[in-house]
C-alpha cells in the first residue's frame, strides 16, 4: 500500500516520538505538533534530519494551526493530553481543558475532513475497579468530582464517549486505545511514572520511593511494543468504532517492582514507604490494582507483547532518560 502522511499530536512526548520513529522507519511521512508542555524536543531531535518529518509547535486547541494539518494528512494518531500524577493532582484545570478540549476539537477536524483517528486513552478511566483483568466493557468505579486524582479519569472517558459518538452518528473511522503504564527509553520519571522514578532513584544509591504500603498493583508494557500495536489497530477496519486494551497482562506489585529495580540496578538499595499525602496530596486515591485482558488487540491485530518488565528496566538503567 501507499505511504500514508501521518499527523501525530502530541508526537514530541515519550510515546509520540517512537510512533513517529516507527512510522519514518516504514517510509512514511510524519507531522508532529506538539506544545512542548510536557514533550520535549530532545525526543525528536534526531528525526529532525529526515526530509520526510516536520515538527509544528502549536496547541491543538488553536484550529488555524491544527486544520491544515489535518487536512494534508491521511490518518491521525491523536496522543496529545496532560500527563502524569503529579501533573493531573496539581493542574486540574490544565488536564481537563488540555485533555478534554484538544480531543474535541481534533475530532471535529477529522470528521470535517473525513479522516482516519485513533486517540489513545489510559486505563486510569477503570478507576477503582479492583476485580482484574479489566476488559474493555467492564463497569467503571470513580471517585468523588472534589479529589482532583480523577479529573484525568474522567476527561479520558469523555473523550471516548466523544469518539465513540463520532463514530456511531456520523461515521468518523475511529479507534480508542486504553493505554496501560508504557515504559522504556525517553520516558522521564518527572511527572509522577513510577519506573523511571525507581530506576532513576536506585541509579543514585537510593532510596528508592515506595508511596502508600506497596501492595498497588500494576502492569508495564515496552513502548516499541505498544507502538506497533497502536499502528496496527490505527489501520485496522474491524477496530473501528471500538475502544482496546493496550499493555501487558503481566501484574506486579508497587513493592515487588522497588524490589525487583533494586536488584537490577543497585542491589542493596535501600527501598523508602512514603504516605500517599506527603507525595501527592491530602485524601489522594490510588488505584489498588491496574492489569488489563489484552485479548480484544490480540484478536483484532495479533498483539502480544514480547518484551519483559526485566528488560525495560536494564534499558533504563543503561541510558534510557530517566531524568
Amino acid at each position: 500500500m501507499a505511504q500514508q502522511k501521518i499527523l501525530i499530536t502530541g508526537g514530541a512526548g515519550f510515546i509520540g516520538s517512537h510512533l513517529a520513529e516507527r512510522l519514518l522507519a516504514e517510509g512514511g511521512e510524519v507531522v508532529v505538533i506538539d506544545d512542548l508542555s510536557t514533550g520535549r524536543e530532545a525526543n525528536i531531535e534526531h528525526l529532525r534530519g529526515n526530509p520526510r518529518f516536520r515538527f509544528v509547535v502549536g496547541s491543538i486547541l488553536d484550529e488555524t494551526l491544527t486544520a491544515p494539518l489535518v487536512d494534508e494528512c491521511d490518518a491521525i494518531y491523536h496522543l496529545a493530553a496532560a500527563v502524569g500524577v503529579f501533573l493531573v493532582v496539581h493542574s486540574p484545570v490544565r488536564t481537563i481543558e488540555t485533555t478534554a478540549g484538544g480531543t474535541a476539537t481534533i475530532l471535529k477536524l477529522a470528521w470535517l475532513q473525513k479522516k482516519r483517528i485513533l486517540i489513545a486513552s489510559s486505563s486510569e478511566v477503570y478507576g477503582k475497579r479492583a476485580s482484574v483483568p479489566f476488559r474493555e466493557d467492564d463497569d467503571l468505579v470513580l471517585g468523588p468530582p472534589d479529589k482532583s486524582r480523577w479529573s484525568y479519569a474522567c476527561s479520558k472517558l469523555l473523550d471516548e464517549f466523544l469518539a465513540l459518538a463520532y463514530h456511531r452518528e456520523r461515521g468518523l473511522p475511529v479507534v480508542v486505545a486504553r493505554f496501560f503504564n508504557i515504559a522504556g527509553p525517553r520516558q522521564v520519571g518527572q511527572y509522577g511514572m513510577v519506573l523511571p522514578r525507581f530506576v532513576q532513584q536506585a541509579i543514585d544509591g537510593g532510596p528508592i520511593t515506595v508511596y502508600g504500603d506497596g501492595t498497588q498493583t500494576r502492569s508495564f508494557t515496552h513502548v516499541d511494543d505498544a507502538v506497533g500495536c497502536i499502528i496496527s489497530l490505527g489501520r485496522e477496519p474491524k477496530a473501528e468504532g471500538r475502544v482496546v486494551n493496550v499493555g501487558s497482562d503481566r501484574e506486579i506489585s508497587i513493592r515487588e517492582l522497588a524490589e525487583l529495580v533494586r536488584s537490577i540496578v543497585k542491589p542493596g538499595a535501600a527501598i523508602r514507604h512514603i504516605p500517599y499525602n506527603q507525595a501527592y496530596a491530602e485524601g489522594f486515591e490510588d488505584l489498588p490494582r491496574r492489569v488489563p485482558d489484552i485479548s480484544l488487540a490480540g484478536r483484532l491485530v495479533g498483539y502480544r507483547p514480547v518484551r519483559t518488565l526485566e528488560s525495560i528496566i536494564r534499558e533504563l538503567a543503561g541510558g534510557g532518560h530517566v531524568r
